[in-house]
């Protein structure tokens, strides 16, 4: 395993100006979708969503979107929020500063505003710094479930949810084909569990 499932204390210290989760207080989680819009995936995601009357945000990639731009209308129109994922899903550690932030700008318009996550969480103290300041809150996790690993099996994805889920959890899911075996097996499970545990889910930008 190449990831930490749930984001431990001396990265989130690393990245202080980054959001990892929401207040522990409020019987609140938060689910999240990286790398769509997919043309099936994404609108099946949509109705698990519905049937719990859960919301949630959906990271897009700019390029995905532009291919599919009723399915990204479908988000917005589900009551859900978009962010930015960068046009092309660039790593951050890879790029030159111009040229993520430019990225970041060229994605813009095929989302909400305000909300960044970057692509495998990566990305650099100066990238975010200038993110930040235009504008964004940059969104890691506290839980990730590790669909897109194709050597973990979708048993071990919902026990990386149940294990560490908490009040103010931001949880990371896939909707993309490389995650989608895994996917559709574990996000049920996972919507169920939030639900007997007594919480729902929102959406980033909902304050209750």
């Amino acid at each position: 395993m190449r990831y930490f499932v749930n984001s431990p204390w001396w990265l989130r210290a690393w990245y202080p100006s980054l959001l990892w989760h929401k207040s522990r207080n409020k019987k609140v989680v938060y689910l999240t979708f990286d790398d769509g819009p997919h043309p099936e995936i994404t609108p099946w995601v949509l109705e698990q969503l519905r049937q719990y009357d859960f919301t949630a945000s959906f990271f897009l990639i700019g390029d995905n979107a532009r291919k599919y731009p009723q399915i990204a209308q479908k988000i917005r129109e589900a009551g859900h929020l978009t962010g930015n994922h960068t046009f092309h899903h660039v790593n951050g550690w890879k790029t030159d500063l111009n040229t993520y932030l430019k990225e970041v700008n060229d994605c813009s318009p095929y989302t909400d505003p305000g909300y960044f996550r970057p692509p495998y969480g990566r990305i650099t103290h100066r990238q975010a710094k200038e993110i930040i300041r235009n504008g964004y809150e940059v969104v890691m996790w506290d839980v990730i479930s590790g669909d897109f690993d194709r050597e973990a099996t979708a048993e071990q994805c919902f026990s990386n949810v149940q294990s560490h889920l908490k009040p103010g959890s931001i949880i990371v899911f896939h909707d993309s084909e490389k995650a989608w075996p895994h996917l559709r097996e574990t996000l049920p499970k996972t919507l169920e569990l939030i639900r007997e545990k007594g919480l729902v889910s929102h959406r980033l930008d909902q304050t209750s």
